[in-house]
C-alpha cells in the first residue's frame, strides 16, 4: 500500500470511534476544489506499511478505529489484504471513497472487512463530469450508490460544495438520486493552500443553507457538516 500521510487521532472522521486517518497517494479523479492536491498526484512522502502497522499496535487499546481515505484507496489493488490486516488487529474499518469501483465496494462489504462507509457524491449526475476534472466514471459511480443504498452497512453520502460548481437544480438532481439516504451531508470548500485548481472558492453561508433545505425535500436527515442545521 502507498501510504501518503497519518492522522493519528480523529475524533470526527470515524462516528463513535476514536481513531486514526491512513491516506492513501492518488486518485483517479481531477476535481478542481481538491484538498489535497499532492496526495492525490502522489507527490508526498510516503510512510512505510512496517511503520504504520507498528504504530497501530503500539496504540490498540487507546483507538479502535481506522479510516482509509484518499487520494482514492480502491486504485490500489492491495487494499483488500490491508484492511484485512487492519481487522486482524482488532481495529474497526471506515473507508472513504469515491465510488469509483463498485466491484471493489462490494467485496470489502461482503467480507465484512469495512464497518462504515462514506461516499462523495461530487455533483448531480448532469454535472458529475465537470466536476471530476472531465473523469468520466459516472456509471461505476451510480453502481456504488446503489450498492450502498441496498447494502447492511453503516454508510453516509457527502458533498463538498464550490462556489460556481453547484446550483440549486444540481441539488434537486442529487436529492432526487439519494433520497431518503441515513445520512447526508453538505460540506463547505476550504483553499488547504494544497488545491488542485485555482481559483476555487467557498460557497456562501446563504448558499450552504439554500441548498440543504433543497436537498432536505428528499433525505430528511441531511445536515451541513459542522453545523446543527
Amino acid at each position: 500500500m502507498t501510504i501518503g500521510g497519518l492522522m493519528k487521532l480523529t475524533l470526527l472522521d470515524f462516528p463513535g470511534k476514536v481513531a486514526c486517518t491512513v491516506f492513501t497517494a492518488g486518485c483517479n479523479f481531477r476535481c478542481p476544489f481538491c484538498h489535497n492536491a499532492s496526495l492525490v498526484k502522489a507527490e508526498c512522502d510516503i510512510i512505510s506499511e512496517e511503520e504504520f502497522f507498528a504504530f497501530l499496535r503500539k496504540r490498540h487499546g487507546i483507538l479502535d478505529g481506522v479510516c482509509v481515505s484518499g487520494g482514492e484507496p480502491t486504485l490500489h489493488g492491495d487494499l483488500i489484504d490491508f484492511i484485512a490486516k487492519i481487522k486482524e488487529i482488532g481495529y474497526s474499518v471506515k473507508l472513504d471513497t469515491n465510488g469509483s469501483d463498485p466491484d471493489k465496494l462490494k467485496k470489502l462489504v461482503s467480507e465484512g472487512l469495512v464497518d462504515y462507509v462514506a461516499m462523495d457524491i461530487k455533483n448531480s449526475p448532469s454535472s458529475y463530469v465537470k466536476t471530476c476534472g472531465g473523469v468520466d466514471l459516472l456509471e461505476k459511480v451510480m453502481e456504488s450508490i446503489e450498492f450502498l443504498r441496498s447494502a447492511d452497512i453503516k454508510y453516509e453520502f457527502r458533498t463538498t460544495v464550490a462556489h460556481g460548481l453547484h446550483t440549486d437544480s444540481d441539488f434537486h438532481e442529487i436529492g432526487l438520486l439519494i433520497h431518503d439516504a441515513p445520512k447526508y451531508y453538505l460540506q463547505t470548500f476550504k483553499d488547504s493552500g494544497d488545491i488542485l485548481a485555482e481559483g476555487m472558492s467557498a460557497a456562501s453561508d446563504g448558499d450552504m443553507k439554500r441548498y440543504l433545505n433543497i436537498v432536505k425535500r428528499y433525505v430528511p436527515n441531511a445536515k451541513l457538516r459542522g453545523s446543527d442545521v
